[in-house]
């Protein structure tokens, strides 16, 4: 088991057990790649952003071809086609970088990503030919119409239908779908139907496609820069070979895709976390209250040791998964499987991603003050921008139920042997390791209460699925840590970061843990369980203070994220 790259493996294996993938090891050809990218978002992008924000279509059309020159375009896709076909961890490293503007994020993956991958994951060798240059280039732009009014996490439900022409040439789409992102400048649509109402199937639609019509664009809370429009299908005519894919297998597309895209944005939120990090230790390093700075007051420092804390998190579980996913590939598994096994921490990125960073942007805002009401500053902008991000590729809702519900199936399954009894763990890593056996206990605990009807309860999927995150977070931050001390002295803040993360992950244990087994038994079980729970549930006593200190220390440092070099 522990020599297999299973995904939610990390529940079993020790930390450490394997080597991790992290920015501290990326090859030079990264390293300058990540560079490339992000010097593209600090000097294309971010000085116009308020252009962006009035929605200067032109202006992003003009940026996808300046990106598209550069080669970011086509990191995902195949040479013959125009791209690199680069490794997963160099496709994060990449939405990383360019996350630094919402409306500019959003426009880049809903082209890169959800538009332009189910053609070259599942287009024929003309379907490519003929889209996939120009998608490379930024000659052309990309969109995914899935959404409709009555089918959104349920995107099986869709009513949209296609039928046959007939003299048997063209499929005719009728139906609508809304939130298209990009769909006011598309050049190529992904849309989703049901052939004679009952094959759920993908096809290609040209922006010029008769019957299709775009509608007009939303005015939105957040990315209010990017393109968002409903479309409407009237007996839209399609080629009959623009089907994507095989008839009746649009699900295939469509979850495999929402499999990379969580992932691409659980990391893609790191450029803008690090970004705001730094804006907000310049304005509170400046801004002065009763003559003093206000970072040097302690609750300002507990908010900027939050925002560390959180920023590290992510960045450790973001590369570790997709390092993962390389060294499938590498052992020769094929890309789409290798994704498709790690699906359990695209969904845990994509809800701690989106959760940490709209946490931040919020401490950000309290930073900054009544400044950070105003548009004038960044911070107001991005703490808009980022509420979207627990909705997109599945609501962090959804993504709570596919953890646990995965991790379910595949210890049913006997895959994942969730239920085996481990020996005690080592004690330097007790907390961290203790966490991984609770959140197995609580399943365990479940399922013999609920069996198969325990998806139905969706407030114990949801705790268990909690307390998973916290164990892939606190192993992913630890493992990282570990291998680097290896090579390098470790810096005080990587440690205080993994001991505030466990500190704050106990409490949230303890009410996860409770919440949980008292929908599953009561009584004397209940008791029984919360006592084998409680001895698992060890509060290490450490100075939070101390910490905050430690990790606001390094924050004011670096004028931001402490430098990983």
């Amino acid at each position: 088991m522990h020599d297999e790259l299973i995904g939610g493996g990390f529940l079993l294996e020790p930390i450490g057990h394997r080597p991790v993938m992290a920015p501290e090891f990326f090859s030079p050809e990264q390293r300058a790649l990540s560079e490339t990218a992000r010097r593209f978002s600090a000097e294309e992008v971010l000085p116009r952003a308020d252009r962006i924000e009035r929605k200067d279509f032109g202006l992003l059309r003009e940026l996808l071809k300046k990106a598209g020159d550069l080669g970011l375009l086509g990191v995902d896709i195949e040479e013959a086609y125009g791209g690199s076909g680069l490794d997963k961890t160099t496709t994060l490293v990449v939405a990383e970088a360019k996350s630094l503007l919402g409306s500019w994020s959003v426009t880049f993956a809903a082209h890169t990503c959800i538009g332009t991958l189910p053609i070259a994951w599942f287009g024929t060798p003309s379907q490519k030919q003929q889209y996939l240059p120009g998608l490379t280039s930024g000659d052309k732009v990309a969109a995914y119409a899935l959404t409709e009014a009555g089918s959104g996490s349920d995107a099986l439900g869709a009513k949209t239908r296609a039928v046959k022409s007939a003299d048997g040439k063209h499929w005719l789409l009728t139906g609508s779908k809304q939130y298209i992102t990009n769909a006011g400048f598309a050049d190529v649509f992904i849309v989703f139907a049901k052939i004679d109402g009952t094959q759920f199937s993908a096809f290609i639609v040209d922006r010029d496609t008769p019957g299709l019509t775009i509608g007009p664009e939303e005015h939105k809370m957040g990315i209010r820069g990017s393109s968002t429009c409903p479309l409407i299908l009237e007996d839209a005519k399609v080629p009959v070979g623009n089907l994507l894919g095989e008839a009746g297998r649009g699900h295939k597309i469509a979850f495999n895709i929402l499999n990379l895209g969580r992932l691409k944005l659980g990391a893609g939120v790191l450029g803008a976390m690090k970004l705001h990090l730094a804006g907000a230790c310049t304005y509170t390093s400046d801004r002065k209250q009763f003559d003093t700075p206000i970072i040097r007051f302690g609750l300002t420092r507990e908010k900027l040791a939050r925002m560390l804390t959180g920023l590290y998190a992510v960045e450790s579980m973001a590369y570790r998964t997709s390092g993962l996913i390389d060294a499938k590939v590498e052992k020769g598994t094929a890309l789409l499987a290798a994704i498709e096994e790690f699906s359990v921490e695209a969904s845990i990125l994509k809800v701690l991603g989106s959760e940490y960073f709209g946490n931040l942007v919020d401490d950000g805002v309290q930073l900054h003050g009544g400044a950070g009401y105003i548009e004038e500053y960044a911070i107001e902008r991005a703490y808009r921008d980022a509420r979207i991000n627990r909705i997109f590729e599945g609501t962090n809702e959804i993504n709570r139920l596919l953890v646990s519900g995965t991790l379910l199936k595949r210890a049913m399954k006997g895959v994942l042997p969730l239920f085996d009894k481990t020996g005690a763990p080592a004690s330097e890593d007790a907390n961290v390791e203790n966490l991984k056996r609770l959140a197995r206990l609580t399943l365990q605990v479940a399922v013999e209460a609920h069996g198969p009807r325990l998806e139905k309860h969706q407030g114990v999927m949801g705790c268990v699925a909690d307390l998973v995150m916290d164990a892939f977070a606190l192993d992913a931050m630890s493992s990282r840590n570990r291998q680097l001390a290896k090579t390098r002295p470790l810096e005080a803040w990587r440690l205080a970061a993994v001991q505030r993360y466990s500190n704050d992950a106990h409490g949230r244990a303890l009410q996860s843990v409770r919440r949980a087994m008292s929908a599953c038994v009561q009584g004397k079980a209940l008791e029984a369980r919360l006592a084998e729970a409680n001895a698992l549930l060890v509060w290490l006593p450490l100075d939070a203070e101390a910490l905050d200190e430690t990790l606001a220390a390094a924050v004011e440092s670096a004028r931001g994220y402490p430098s990983l070099a």
